[in-house]
């Protein structure tokens, strides 16, 4: 099964939070299942970075090497991405969530996320 994080599940992950739920983990740790993470997901902690929101002792860079380090690959955002995006309900607002459920629905992915705003869409996620 192949399965996109959400923002938070990957900064929970590198940084090694108890926030992480037994069922994020399970994905997190198999090794049957591919895991992906938007390249939009690595535009938001950079905007989060740059205004102070997020500080990253490595900087973004740091955040590349930890995604190749777990073995996450890297989503693009292409035209079928940005046409599902397009025909999403206005249920939630956040364009970088948007993103990822649009790349979880054009790919036939399962979300991996604690987002509520997330879960109210039609795709396949897990807490």
């Amino acid at each position: 099964m192949d399965y996109i994080l959400d923002t938070h599940i990957l900064l929970w992950s590198i940084f090694n939070s108890s926030k992480l739920s037994k069922s994020s983990q399970e994905v997190l740790l198999s090794r049957t299942s591919r895991k992906f993470i938007s390249i939009s997901t690595i535009w938001e902690i950079s905007i989060k970075n740059r205004i102070g929101k997020l500080p990253l002792p490595e900087g973004i860079s740091g955040i590349f090497v930890e995604v190749e380090m777990n073995g996450f690959g890297i989503m693009g955002i292409d035209r079928q991405c940005i046409e599902t995006y397009n025909a999403l309900p206005l249920i939630h607002r956040d364009p970088f969530d948007g993103i990822i459920i649009a790349t979880a629905i054009s790919k036939g992915m399962t979300i991996v996320t604690a987002d509520e705003n997330i879960q109210k869409y039609d795709v396949p996620w897990i807490c």
